[in-house]
């Protein structure tokens, strides 16, 4: 099996995961939703919790030895497509050109009924 990945400046898995697993030069992060890794708690409205699925993303990536210029991929879920022009700004703030490629899906729930979640699959050089 691949090696774990984690940092306490992300949330704990909620469940039997890992906040990411190296395999070879294969990361794969799961999928991060907007909780507060200091308080546990769900950060509350779109914009608040993009930014803190976003901040989560980028300290697992870190404790990984990388960063968003390696994502090859990610994966946004939505609760609704409403959502989608304001998880875009804040989502593409995070990145630089050349950007990695992404699926934007509506799902009808997300875990503890947040509004986002977005996963990323790194190759590590």
């Amino acid at each position: 099996m691949g090696k774990e990945v984690f940092t306490s400046k992300a949330p704990a898995a909620i469940g039997p995961y890992s906040q990411a697993v190296e395999l070879g030069n294969i990361l794969f992060v799961s999928g991060q939703i907007g909780i507060n890794p200091e308080t546990g708690e769900v950060v509350p409205g779109i914009e608040a919790q993009t930014k803190q699925v976003m901040e989560n993303l980028k300290h697992i990536l870190e404790e990984a030895g990388t960063d968003f210029s390696k994502v090859g991929k990610f994966t946004i879920y939505l609760s609704s497509m409403d959502d989608f022009a304001t998880v875009n700004e804040i989502y593409g703030s995070y990145l630089q050109k050349p950007y990695p490629a992404r699926a934007t899906i509506e799902v009808s729930r997300l875990p503890k009924d947040v509004l986002v979640e977005i996963d990323a699959l790194v190759v590590k050089e």
